[in-house]
């Protein structure tokens, strides 16, 4: 989290406990808790309770500016925007619209996903084994390097199926998550949510999936590990029970 220091560049002088409690309490205790709510999570609460009230002035512009920063797509915004407009009020909503166009000015028409490495192409060859519509843009050439590094990013609500990675010693696979928030379970486990930064090691001879959350696009890095006898099983879809039990 960023050390704020709005309050006291501004009101220090004037108010320096206000300043003090908005820099150190506000953005340094609350905001910093994200372990319990998300930075993504928080943006959407904040921007949703000033619309609200009817603050639609540059505090409204700052945190929605920070909603960007912190994942908030522009196709994401449109709707929070327009749901938030049937509660908080029709006029309220204009004028964060207007706002947020001009925040989301930069981002294309059709957004690119999949982070810092890029989306790549439809991940079509592997396809059947999706449900929904993935892209795979490869990192290393598996004829040149010793170890297979992808990205591969997985549309809302996409999963691959049930999988094994098989080996006779050493294999299985790293998946290290660079955008998004996704799913990872293993078979007779709870799964496990999954933002930029974690890291998944699957070993060897592990049934599991894993892909995108309802409302978020996901990419990772699908690191291939070396090992004997390599292969890869491909089974059953992820049902749609499964996977809705998971968002729900």
């Amino acid at each position: 989290m960023v050390k704020q220091t709005a309050g006291r560049d501004a009101l220090n002088d004037f108010a320096p406990k206000f300043a003090q409690l908005n820099d150190d309490v506000l953005f340094g205790e609350v905001w910093s808790r994200e372990d319990k709510l998300s930075l993504k999570t928080r943006s959407i609460v904040t921007i949703t309770s000033l619309i609200s009230k009817g603050i639609v002035d540059h505090s409204l512009k700052y945190h929605l500016t920070t909603a960007r920063k912190n994942g908030v797509t522009k196709t994401e915004m449109a709707e929070i925007l327009t749901h938030v407009a049937f509660y908080a009020g029709w006029p309220n909503a204009w004028a964060a619209f207007h706002m947020a166009k001009e925040v989301y000015a930069d981002d294309c028409a059709a957004q690119e996903h999949g982070g810092l490495f890029g989306q790549g192409d439809p991940n079509t060859a592997y396809a059947k084994y999706f449900v929904g519509n993935s892209y795979l843009k490869p990192l290393t050439d598996p004829k040149t390097a010793s170890v297979f590094i992808a990205n591969v990013t997985f549309e809302p609500r996409c999963r691959n199926n049930w999988h094994i990675h098989h080996a006779t010693s050493g294999g299985g696979q790293i998946l290290i998550c660079v955008d998004g928030e996704g799913w990872y379970q293993e078979e007779g486990k709870p799964a496990r949510s999954l933002k930029p930064g974690d890291v998944v090691t699957i070993p060897a001879e592990i049934k599991h999936w894993h892909g995108a959350k309802a409302n978020s696009w996901f990419s990772h890095l699908a690191v291939e590990c070396p090992g004997e006898n390599t292969s890869n099983e491909w089974l059953e879809a992820v049902t749609d029970e499964i996977y809705n039990q998971l968002e729900a």
